[in-house]
């Protein structure tokens, strides 16, 4: 296994880190304690969750996740891991996780609480907040459209200072945010600064072949400010284990389940997947292994969230780490990028 810092911190975390979205839906407890003792056998020492977890979200399982880790760590050496959960934020979709889904600090306090108690721990080391407050790009949204009427107002300091409090109790260690703008993270940083607060150490954002949106601008705030990115979905739903080519749907596979996530599923991204294939199969090496590999070679990236239903997956996932493509393979990468940047965001 492959480590590096979180930066700006002395915690050491696995370049491959285990997502367990799946745990609760598509895995049972059974399952997802494999999936736990093999990433661990492999070197791997970081685990992302969220109370919103499983997914998709529901109501019966919400928090299903947490749990199944927790039921877990109860059995581990605690110091030797590193566990990231997140809040939710404001939603519709997810009013039945409480009523105020704002991040106020009560229920800061509450929600963080409550994943205290489902991971049966006594801090968490890196708490997110799962999506921003405000009206923003997130979870596929293009060309910001902006809302003078928007309710929301600037409450950075007042989070920060709720977030800051959690840290000084030591009911987290550090703190981070997720699907957030550029603009969103200066603010928070600069709030850390002003006024002397704990200050924002990872942005966990989508990240893969065929999202390159990272780096278009966040990826200078990342690597200038030094905040890690923790990228999610490098496997674009699947879609870049080549899967789903020509029309294809596995019985149980995650688009088969739920076709509702669909962002990666239009025709340029499928498109620019038959070139990587193309290109992966020239290299000798699978789909799988070409973009997890390029997520694990990119110099903001603190950390490659990986999630499986199998363990077989698991294992070709978490081997991507022995992987290295060339500066002439990433610069065929870039070639392929070019005739459809960006098609999936």
């Amino acid at each position: 296994m492959i480590y590096s810092n979180i930066p700006n911190t002395t915690i050491k975390v696995s370049k491959i880190c285990l997502g367990t979205m799946t745990f609760g839906e598509q895995n049972t407890e059974k399952e997802g304690h494999e999936q736990l003792n093999y990433a661990v056998e492999q070197g791997v020492n970081f685990i992302d969750t969220a109370e919103a977890y499983s997914v998709p979200g529901r109501k019966e399982t919400q928090g299903s996740t947490e749990r199944i880790i927790g039921s877990w760590l109860k059995n581990q050496q605690r110091e030797k891991l590193v566990i990231a959960t997140k809040i939710a934020g404001p939603s519709d979709y997810f009013s039945y996780i409480r009523e105020n889904m704002e991040f106020s600090k009560p229920i800061i306090l509450e929600a963080v609480n409550n994943s205290l108690k489902r991971l049966q721990t006594d801090y968490v080391d890196v708490y997110q907040l799962h999506w921003p407050e405000r009206n923003t790009n997130f979870f596929g949204k293009r060309n910001y459209k902006h809302n003078s009427n928007e309710a929301w107002e600037d409450n950075f300091k007042e989070v920060i200072e709720s977030l800051d409090g959690l840290v000084k109790e030591g009911k987290i260690r550090h703190y981070g945010v997720s699907n957030e703008t550029s603009w969103g993270l200066m603010r928070q940083l600069s709030e850390s600064s002003i006024n002397n607060l704990t200050r924002c150490k990872t942005i966990q954002n989508p990240y893969s072949l065929l999202n390159r949106l990272f780096e278009i601008n966040l990826a200078e705030v990342a690597m200038r400010e030094k905040v890690g990115l923790l990228a999610y979905s490098p496997l674009a739903f699947g879609t870049l284990s080549g899967k789903y080519l020509n029309g294809q749907l596995p019985e149980n596979s995650r688009i088969k389940l739920f076709p509702q996530y669909n962002r990666y599923s239009n025709p340029q991204a499928q498109f620019l997947t038959k070139k990587y294939l193309e290109l992966a199969t020239k290299l000798g090496i699978s789909l799988t292994q070409l973009s997890l590999a390029f997520v694990n070679q990119r110099e903001f990236l603190t950390a490659n969230i990986i999630g499986a239903t199998t363990l077989q997956q698991l294992k070709e996932n978490i081997s991507s780490i022995h992987v290295e493509l060339s500066a002439e393979t990433l610069e065929e990468i870039d070639t392929i990028q070019s005739l459809q940047p960006n098609p999936a965001p």
